[in-house]
């Protein structure tokens, strides 16, 4: 380990002249994170571990879950789903005014006066009203995105707006069916300001019946759920049930009473995908991984290999006077995978233009692939890491280190090299 120490210096030099010769080939600059533009090429060596990429979008099936309830509610029989409205020729939405803080409505939706919205009935609003946007879901105590769809839906402001609201709302907040039981209800909230306007060109909060262009599963929270672009999962409830409008001044979301931050977007930060488990001395080392761009947006990744149980500076806990080098982002993908009808990007995607390509790259509050081809090291033990620099020019895990408003420590990967 002692000649992989003293190798180290001269190994933070050679990464930056590595990078240097490789150009535009392994650097990402601002061009690249604001214009959807074709990427130059990239080093052969890359290739095998580029064709074993994950695809850009998942297919619902494959989606990660950490759906709550007992039983799971897209574990009931259908016969049970359909008696408890979870089908969508039974299911129902009421929109109402909050008993304990109400806000002043010209009309409600109930199930008891036989009001309340079907499933036909928000799919004729969609006629009109519908859109659809890249998002990925991601959840705020876990360290790894749940996958990476296009979301379809009723902006939920049109349904706001069917209750003619008159005064005294402040706050709308939602739940799904989680079995009649009320100590399983799981429910978020979000200001009113935020359903009736979309704030710095973010997409609108959604009544949502489409996945990647097809209906929602069971497990992803079919019929319809919620999902709000910017946040993280617990925002975006499941089989949605009620939508409740109140005068309420503060945030009432069950994630609340657990120690979490439920107003805080989703962060920017990477990860790795594929680091060579025994790498050969001497020999360049490629490696691939994925970004998640948050309400800041990504405009590059970095990476830096130190031998294993190198020692850092206890002032300098986020590593920001390491020797990181720029990894390339990838450009967009020839195919978007994801299971979308004929691989195509449905018509009128937010962030799309009409050939269904990209506006911008990488997109905001989506995923983006990366890859870096390092060096090669002499035989020993090292650690990998990753981390993004977001558009405002913050470096991971800035400008929230904080867990309990999302996860985004540096990931540090450990790797032999062998002779």
């Amino acid at each position: 380990m002692s000649d992989a120490r003293d190798y180290l210096a001269e190994h933070d030099a050679l990464t930056r002249r590595f990078f240097l010769q490789r150009g535009a080939t392994l650097a990402v600059g601002s061009a690249v994170a604001t214009n959807a533009r074709a990427a130059d090429p990239l080093p052969a060596e890359l290739a095998p571990i580029l064709e074993k990429l994950e695809s850009y979008f998942t297919a619902p099936s494959k989606f990660e879950d950490v759906s709550r309830g007992r039983p799971i509610p897209h574990t009931l029989p259908l016969d049970k789903k359909k008696e408890v409205g979870l089908t969508r020729e039974t299911w129902s939405l009421e929109i109402i005014a909050d008993p304990e803080n109400p806000a002043k409505l010209g009309k409600q939706f109930t199930k008891k006066d036989n009001t309340a919205l079907d499933f036909a009935a928000l799919v004729k609003l969609g006629e009109k009203h519908a859109v659809r946007f890249p998002k990925i879901m991601t959840c705020l105590n876990l360290g790894c995105p749940l996958g990476m769809g296009i979301w379809e839906g009723v902006p939920l402001r049109t349904l706001v707006w069917l209750t003619q609201p008159k005064e005294n709302l402040r706050r709308v907040f939602y739940y799904g069916y989680h079995n009649d039981d009320p100590k399983q209800q799981f429910r978020s909230s979000l200001p009113v300001g935020r359903v009736l306007e979309d704030y710095d060109d973010l997409p609108p909060v959604i009544a949502c019946y489409k996945l990647n262009g097809a209906w929602l599963t069971p497990e992803r929270g079919a019929p319809v759920r919620i999902v709000v672009p910017e946040h993280y999962g617990y925002k975006s409830v499941k089989w949605l049930t009620h939508l409740v409008l109140s005068n309420l001044y503060h945030a009432n979301d069950t994630y609340g009473t657990q120690n979490n931050d439920v107003d805080s977007p989703m962060k920017t930060f990477a990860a790795t995908l594929h680091v060579p488990a025994n790498a050969k001395a001497n020999a360049p080392l490629p490696i691939t991984g994925y970004a998640q761009a948050g309400i800041s947006g990504l405009s590059k990744v970095q990476v830096w290999v130190a031998p294993v149980g190198k020692g850092w500076s206890a002032d300098d806990p986020y590593f920001t006077t390491a020797p990181w080098s720029d990894a390339t982002v990838l450009a967009p993908p020839k195919t978007w995978g994801g299971d979308l009808p004929n691989d195509a990007i449905p018509k009128d995607t937010i962030g799309f233009d009409a050939a269904g390509k990209p506006k911008a790259w990488p997109m905001r509050l989506a995923k983006s692939h990366w890859a870096a081809l390092l060096p090669g090291l002499p035989a020993g033990e090292y650690t990998l890491r990753c981390r993004t620099i977001d558009v405002k020019g913050q470096a991971q895990p800035m400008p929230r280190p904080f867990k309990k408003s999302g996860r985004c420590d540096i990931e540090a990967v450990n790797f032999s090299v062998i002779a």
